[in-house]
């Protein structure tokens, strides 16, 4: 099989690509419930000798029917693909989410797409997977068509941690809360924010912390406080501290503001991914700034020790560089 494919729709889909077992979700996270549905493709997929797609939406399709985009999202378009392709997929089609494709019918979606685009010899989804207009394409709708058109469908129930399933909401509230350990646990790596770095206020220089400043999407609401991180730049890993909004000087929207230890180079302009490792503090808004320059001291101590510490939670991480 040739190196991984990422294709933005299916006007032309490479002829090695056909005849794929393809899991389809929207896969937002690419958390352990998703990897689950994707070990079962991936396995099925080795046995068969047939490659291993996944098929995702863009945008969300919340955001879609929403007033305006609201989600926050786990794992963006760049990073589903980064994602799929540590995880061992052969591909992963990114389809253009509409109202228009919203209104196609569950068995137009299936003669249109799956069979005469992809030629799909099986489709693996968990068991709340739902598609087509009015949620036609149930998965016992599936199954039918399935047997219909020639194809295989496996329908995988959810993954249980604890009393609830595996799911995005649930990381999404960890995240929100500051809970990085919950929100890695149920992810089965360490989350990851990506970004192009952009030009601050310059206050972390003139604090003696300068920072490598990401702009972050509307809709993102992980908890405003302070983070050890790993950064990974042109394949270089960076430990570093970082600061999630600002109580002290009102910028709104805060960006994302990673200080990298031992590091000086202007990075301004690149590509910068930032990895999670575990939440120091919340926001606090202190009396002078000499007191800010002393909790920020303290913090990077003890992200410097809970970084010597850090191991990746599975191969995933190391797949996506930010463990060697």
């Amino acid at each position: 099989m040739a190196g991984f494919v990422r294709l933005d729709g299916l006007g032309a889909v490479p002829a090695q690509l056909r005849g794929a077992l393809v899991a389809i979700g929207s896969f937002d996270g690419f958390h352990r419930g998703h990897q689950y549905v994707l070990d079962r493709l991936k396995a099925r997929a080795k046995a068969e000798g047939r490659p291993a797609l996944a098929l995702t939406f863009e945008p969300h399709p919340r955001d879609v029917f929403a007033p305006e985009p609201f989600m926050f999202r786990l794992t963006p378009a760049d990073a589903k693909a980064r994602l799929a392709e540590a995880m061992g997929l052969d591909g992963l089609v990114i389809m253009p989410f509409s109202r228009d494709l919203s209104r196609i019918a569950a068995e137009d979606f299936v003669t249109r797409f799956l069979v005469a685009a992809l030629g799909v010899a099986g489709v693996v989804v968990g068991a709340d997977f739902h598609f087509g207009r009015d949620r036609g394409g149930t998965p016992a709708f599936l199954r039918e068509a399935g047997a219909r058109h020639g194809f295989s469908v496996d329908i995988l129930d959810l993954l249980p941690e604890g009393a609830e399933a595996v799911s995005s909401s649930r990381i999404r509230a960890a995240l929100a809360q500051g809970d990085v350990a919950t929100a890695n646990g149920l992810l089965g790596y360490h989350w990851f924010i990506s970004g192009t770095v952009v030009s601050g206020d310059r206050r972390g220089r003139e604090l003696g912390f300068p920072t490598a400043n990401i702009a972050m999407p509307k809709g993102f609401a992980l908890a405003q406080g302070v983070y050890a991180v790993r950064g990974l730049i042109d394949g270089r890993r960076l430990d570093g501290v970082a600061s999630f909004g600002k109580p002290m000087f009102g910028d709104a929207p805060p960006p994302f503001e990673p200080h990298f230890f031992d590091f000086s180079e202007d990075i301004y302009g690149r590509e910068l991914s930032v990895a999670l490792i575990a939440h120091i503090r919340g926001q606090e808004i202190y009396d002078s700034l000499d007191a800010l320059i002393a909790a920020i001291a303290r913090d990077s101590a003890r992200a410097r020790l809970i970084l010597a510490d850090a191991a990746p939670m599975s191969p995933i991480d190391t797949q996506l560089g930010f463990f060697g």
